[in-house]
């Protein structure tokens, strides 16, 4: 059932992408085109891997990274509310959160069943903690590298900007992070 959603929901997505892609090209406008060809890209990843590999799917997180989506690439971008100042801090703080989730389905699935007995909720928070900062820090890092090769003016406000992204990933990381350590050392006593 799933499989079956992630497939709906991200083959929906594709083909609104898609439409957007080819109505902003046919007036001309190609700043919207292609963040809608970004986003027919960013929403075939969930389709592709759902059709090609057999990987089991937290569908919250799936869920999560489209609505994401929506509001990074269609609101954020097409519909401008980027420049409404707060919705980019907003957005890294969102993108955090969902990067924190997605560290933790990660190390669920990386780590030895007989582990969980003994893990420290130490370790689970700053695992955590770390995924959703990186994934901050690497975003950064494209923003930079697009800014400096292709002219483009991702970091709008230059280092200030870079900053308060990476604090709203942080921070956005950070509670999710502290609820993964509590929910850990509860885990524990009940064991």
């Amino acid at each position: 059932m799933n499989r079956k959603l992630v497939i709906l929901l991200s083959a929906l997505y594709v083909i609104f992408m898609a439409i957007l892609a080819v109505y902003y090209h046919n007036i001309g406008q190609s700043f919207k085109s292609t963040v809608a060809i970004g986003g027919i890209a960013c929403g075939a990843v969930p389709l592709l891997l759902a059709l090609f590999t057999k990987l089991q799917f937290n569908l919250p997180i799936v869920i999560s990274y489209l609505i994401f989506l929506i509001g990074s690439q269609y609101l954020g971008s097409i519909r401008g509310w980027y420049s409404l100042g707060w919705w980019d801090t907003f957005m890294h703080f969102v993108s955090g959160a969902i990067l924190a989730f997605s560290g933790i389905a990660l190390y669920e699935r990386l780590i030895h069943r007989n582990a969980g007995d003994e893990i420290s909720p130490w370790f689970v928070f700053l695992f955590t903690l770390s995924f959703a900062a990186l994934g901050g820090v690497l975003w950064e890092v494209y923003e930079f590298s697009s800014d400096q090769f292709f002219n483009m003016t991702l970091q709008g406000g230059g280092n200030k900007d870079t900053m308060t992204d990476l604090i709203a990933d942080t921070v956005g990381g950070l509670a999710i992070a502290i609820w993964a350590g509590i929910r850990t050392k509860i885990k524990l006593k009940r064991a």
